[in-house]
């Protein structure tokens, strides 16, 4: 980005305004053609200051009195200074005035309009940067090799200075809409997933993706950024991870297993804040299934989902199926006394005709709950 690209009418307004207010005098600034864009007096936006000509040729400071200013046009009396940004005079600032009075203040309205003017430089590099990162992990997430080839992904996360070679994993964060800015959300975000090699970015409002180069402690990093984002934003925050994926494939594979874990978690477990794909492979496998799954769940929950208590015997079937069919595990479990574990397996049994202690039909019967549960 070119430095004079910075120097906006709208950002020139502004400083000059701004200028004016502490200096007391009427502040003026031009463009590198000496076009006024920014002046207390909006009357003069849009005149040549030909005094501005010369400063911005020979780039040093000049003073007009009253007398020399008549003889050009758009100056009044004062001292003009150029304002220069990297190696480049990008435009000028005059202050109105008696020449020796301006002269005190010239160098210091100089020097604060070329520290503005960089910082604007460096925000809007920094934004544009931004931008790159969001369509990068945009593009990883929605990545079709009917619509985009690897390589020019690739290519892109190499400008990021990424190895596109390196196996990510990722993250899917989901925030609750809040009052808080995209780049103080993004701060905290990279806190805790900081690697150089790792990359973060917004995939739309309230939700963000990490491709983390590394997989040691990743549920922990997850557990403390969802607590992170808590804390210092008051956001309530869940995240799912996926498992580890090499190029561009691999990673949008584990992006759409880390959006599947956190999307079929939380129908799950609604109170878990972080789930990952490896513990939900199996009701993943059950999702998929999407025609069947319905007319699946309706045959064997026959005579149990029309009940009132339903949820509840649900409830027993997957934590009976996870905790391998254990009595004292499964009890434990659901904080129940073992005998109530044996009369609600029996309820079961009577109300299905099945045979809820036999692991298989057990087994048939947990994918049908999954299957009503998604």
């Amino acid at each position: 980005m070119a430095a004079g690209d910075v120097i906006t009418p709208e950002l020139a307004q502004e400083i000059a305004c701004d200028i004016g207010r502490i200096t007391g005098f009427n502040v003026l600034i031009t463009d590198r053609e000496a076009v006024v864009i920014g002046c207390g007096d909006i009357g003069r936006l849009g005149t040549i200051n030909e005094a501005s000509y010369e400063v911005l040729r020979t780039r040093r400071p000049a003073t007009h009195t009253a007398d020399q200013a008549r003889r050009l046009s758009g100056v009044l009396s004062g001292m003009s200074l150029p304002i220069t940004v990297g190696t480049e005079a990008v435009g000028t600032v005059c202050l109105t005035g008696d020449p020796d009075e301006v002269r005190r203040f010239g160098l210091v309205v100089q020097r604060q309009t070329e520290i503005l003017l960089e910082e604007a430089a460096l925000l809007r590099s920094r934004l544009l940067h931004e931008r790159a990162v969001d369509d990068c992990v945009r593009d990883i997430a929605l990545y079709d090799p009917e619509v985009v080839d690897s390589e020019t992904v690739e290519g892109r996360l190499a400008e990021l200075g990424l190895d596109p070679r390196l196996p990510r994993t990722a993250v899917v964060l989901q925030v609750q809409a809040g009052e808080v800015s995209r780049m103080s959300l993004m701060r905290t975000v990279r806190e805790v997933f900081g690697g150089g090699q790792d990359v973060a970015g917004e995939l739309a409002a309230g939700r963000y993706a990490v491709l983390r180069a590394a997989t040691d402690g990743l549920v922990e990093r997850c557990t403390a950024l969802v607590e992170r984002v808590r804390e210092r934003h008051g956001l309530d925050a869940r995240a799912g991870t996926g498992e580890p994926g090499r190029g561009v494939a691999g990673m949008h594979d584990s992006y759409r297993d880390a959006a599947m874990a956190l999307r079929t978690g939380l129908r799950l477990e609604p109170g878990r804040r972080v789930f990952t794909v490896t513990e939900l492979r199996v009701p993943q496998l059950v999702a998929a299934v999407r025609q069947e799954r319905a007319r699946y769940a309706a045959v064997l929950l026959t005579g149990m989902r029309e009940r009132e208590d339903w949820p509840v015997l649900r409830e027993t079937l997957v934590a009976w199926a996870e905790c391998g069919f254990h009595l004292l595990r499964t009890a434990e479990r659901l904080g129940v006394h073992r005998n109530t574990l044996l009369y609600r397996l029996t309820k079961i049994e009577e109300l299905s005709g099945r045979g809820a202690r036999e692991p298989r039909t057990a087994m048939a019967l947990y994918l049908a709950c999954l299957a009503d549960l998604l």
